[in-house]
């Protein structure tokens, strides 16, 4: 229930406030969103299996955002980054697909 008030009171303070994102981190949001998309429906898929542990949630969504981070400014700096970006994006996409599937059959039992 925190979590979700958390999440609330962090969309209505960036709906209010609308901060702006500096240039150079502009290429490297999307991917942490999309890194912290997958460690969210796996921590929701942990929960709905009965295995859900705080600190892997934490551990788990703080490396995820910095590696695919990482691995998007690392193309960058190779003269890459539309290649890593799009790898990053598809292997996380497959792990969100996978973990919202696994959610599906746990809720729907289909």
């Amino acid at each position: 229930m925190i979590a979700l008030l958390g999440l609330v009171l962090g969309v209505a303070l960036g709906l209010m406030l609308q901060p702006d994102v500096p240039l150079w981190l502009q290429p490297y949001l999307p991917i942490a969103i999309v890194a912290a998309l997958d460690a969210m429906l796996g921590g929701v898929r942990a929960r709905l299996e009965g295995v859900f542990d705080e600190k892997v949630f934490v551990v788990s969504f703080l490396s995820n955002t910095v590696i695919a981070a990482l691995i998007v400014f690392l193309g960058d700096q190779l003269g890459v980054g539309s290649q890593l970006s799009t790898g990053v994006v598809v292997v996380l996409g497959i792990r969100i697909f996978s973990n919202a599937a696994a959610i599906r059959r746990k809720l729907f039992r289909a």
